[in-house]
């Protein structure tokens, strides 16, 4: 192979890669949603189960969508100083309605993360910041809901063994991550060892896909844990309670669906949805498709129905909590595009970064 052609065919490859991914997330959501969930339940059955929803149901359900996003708004906020209340939401909609839509969406959402921050002003470092932390308090709250609800479930004499296995190995992962991460801040050293360590992992991997190594991976690490006891030393209190928060806005949600559906707390209770949505929550990290589409509406149905749900009610309610905290969030992400676009006010010059001190912008 000559020079002339290595770059031609080093750009085919990602591009034929994103190809196979694109059609294995649309062959993988065609199946979920034409064959698995209607062996659940009848699509005609599912209808008449919304159809027969109150205007009082549905607007209550709309008003918790809306609460929902505002939890959003407020622990992005919370993560990055300057930022202020609807900035933050037309960032937060905008790259969500990507991560939802584009394979490997995940990983578009943050490079348009980065542009739309940094057209406000916002350094790189400070918005590299803003994203690890916001990802860390994500994972954090990912990791220690199922716990919780297992704890509830075990309070409410509801816990199985196999639940209890679970519990175990989330156990596990939560103090192994959160060890992790407290050494990274503690001491310079171990922030120093655990980039570098991590760096030589992503090596190793890259490797065996005939990829460079990835290289001061401890260098960056250290710098993150100077910025990140800077931006959390005034502001773990908020930023922990709006991810927290977040995450409990969208569970009630889910709640009130299957409620306004008709699944009654006998059938399937609080603590036994808690523990399908947190479940269901770490199934949400895995980038299998855009969104999860398909893999969540499945998982929830499954434990739910598990659980002693009534199919064509479940299905109903799951499907409707997805429409109102999925599908609403891609149009309103493209209106959000538009106004980011339009919005010239918003712009900062380079070299006036907003919100240098870490108080809280002024709205």
């Amino acid at each position: 192979m000559t020079e002339a052609t290595e770059p031609a065919t080093a750009r085919r490859r990602p591009t034929a890669k994103r190809v196979v991914q694109a059609l294995v997330s649309v062959a993988l959501v065609v199946g979920i949603f034409v064959i698995a969930i209607p062996r659940i339940a009848d699509y005609h059955d599912v209808w008449a189960t919304i159809a027969d929803l109150t205007p009082l149901e549905l607007w209550s359900l709309v008003a918790l969508m809306l609460l929902n996003l505002v939890t959003y708004w407020l622990a992005n906020k919370a993560a990055l100083p300057g930022l202020r209340l609807w900035q933050s939401a037309v960032v937060t909609q905008t790259t969500t309605s990507v991560a939802n839509t584009v394979p490997a969406g995940g990983a578009v959402a943050v490079g348009l993360t980065y542009q739309i921050l940094g057209s406000w002003g916002f350094t790189r470092s400070r918005i590299s910041l803003y994203v690890l932390v916001t990802g860390v308090w994500n994972v954090f709250t990912k990791l220690a809901l199922p716990l919780v609800s297992l704890g509830l479930l075990a309070i409410t004499g509801q816990l199985t063994s196999a639940l209890v296995i679970a519990a175990l190995v989330g156990v596990l992962v939560l103090i192994v991550a959160v060890v992790l991460f407290g050494l990274l801040l503690w001491k310079k050293a171990f922030a120093l060892r655990i980039g570098n360590g991590l760096g030589r992992v992503v090596s190793w991997v890259r490797r065996l896909i005939r990829r460079g190594p990835v290289t001061g991976w401890g260098e960056a690490a250290v710098r993150f844990r100077k910025q990140t006891i800077q931006l959390v030393a005034g502001r773990w209190p908020w930023l922990t309670g709006s991810t927290v928060f977040s995450h409990l806005a969208l569970y009630l949600v889910l709640l009130f669906s299957l409620r306004d559906v008709g699944v009654s707390e006998h059938a399937v209770s609080w603590a036994q949805v808690l523990a399908v949505f947190a479940f269901g929550r770490l199934i949400s990290a895995l980038p299998i498709t855009p969104g999860g589409l398909g893999v969540i509406e499945l998982g929830y149905i499954g434990g739910l129905v598990a659980a002693g749900g009534d199919e064509p009610r479940v299905v109903a309610a799951v499907l409707l909590f997805r429409v109102l905290t999925y599908g609403v969030q891609i149009p309103l992400g493209g209106f959000t595009y538009l106004i980011w676009r339009a919005k010239r006010g918003w712009r900062v010059a380079p070299g006036e970064e907003p919100g240098l001190s870490t108080a809280v912008a002024a709205e």
